[in-house]
């Protein structure tokens, strides 16, 4: 089976345990105002490449991805379901660890098909990044152009089923690194039992050339890059708030 690619980084170090083989599929039903790879975006265009020719490919470079797998992230890698389902299928059976970096917003679980493909996906996946790329839904409209409700169920369903997540945050000065907003990322965080790790990156602006290139606006033209410092301050709001929200709840229940 063939998919729509855009790029391929033979070295990656922060999409997943150890050293990886990353494919960036092409398409993405999001437009993230900060969004780096704005070239990724469009539906039904890249290279065409066959999971065969992948898996050939990451062979030459596995004696150096020490501690590694692949990692397929995007655009967005669920539009293309079927396509990464037969890769990680095909990478299990030579012992590959297999990683998928994903927003989550294709998942509808109100969709028989949907939660049957997902669940044959997950049968050959070993982690899921997933990407909050806001906790409040009006605001993730205004961020991405949608709703944060699929995402935010999908990160649910993967709890119910007790499947390991890491989980991703961007924190923009203005947008999402404001205390109320953390806050209830960490309680929604709370809530979930299978979080294995928390990356709480700060905004950047390396990607702005893209734009320029493509032609296509800046929506943050202005907005400052996040100190590292400001990320970590905010990933230990987050972590503090989980932990005590599952103290109280732990509290109520004695009670």
């Amino acid at each position: 089976m063939k998919g729509y690619i855009h790029s391929v980084e033979t070295f990656g170090t922060v999409d997943g345990p150890g050293v990886r083989y990353v494919v960036f599929t092409q398409g993405c039903p999001m437009r993230c105002a900060y969004c780096h790879n704005p070239d990724t975006w469009e539906v039904g265009v890249g290279e065409m490449k066959d999971t065969e020719e992948i898996l050939e490919d990451y062979e030459k470079y596995r004696p150096y991805l020490t501690g590694g797998g692949i990692t397929v992230t995007g655009g967005e890698p669920m539009l293309q379901m079927d396509f990464v389902t037969e890769l990680f299928k095909k990478a299990k059976k030579k012992n590959i660890h297999t990683c998928l970096d994903t927003s989550g917003i294709t998942f509808n679980r109100g969709s028989e098909e949907c939660v049957k493909k997902v669940d044959e996906l997950l049968k050959y996946t070993d982690l899921i990044m997933l990407d909050i790329k806001h906790i409040d839904d009006e605001e993730h409209k205004k961020l991405t152009g949608q709703s944060n409700k699929n995402i935010l169920d999908f990160a649910r369903y993967l709890s119910d089923i007790d499947f390991p997540v890491w989980i991703r945050h961007v924190t923009v000065p203005g947008i999402t690194y404001i205390q109320e907003y953390l806050v209830r990322l960490g309680e929604f965080l709370a809530e979930l039992k299978n979080v294995k790790a928390l990356d709480v990156l700060p905004y950047h602006t390396m990607g702005v050339p893209k734009y320029e290139k493509l032609g296509i606006p800046y929506r943050l033209e202005g907005v400052e890059p996040l100190d590292k410092q400001d990320a970590v301050k905010a990933r230990n709001l987050i972590l503090y708030t989980i932990k005590k929200c599952r103290q109280n709840k732990i509290k109520n229940k004695e009670e």
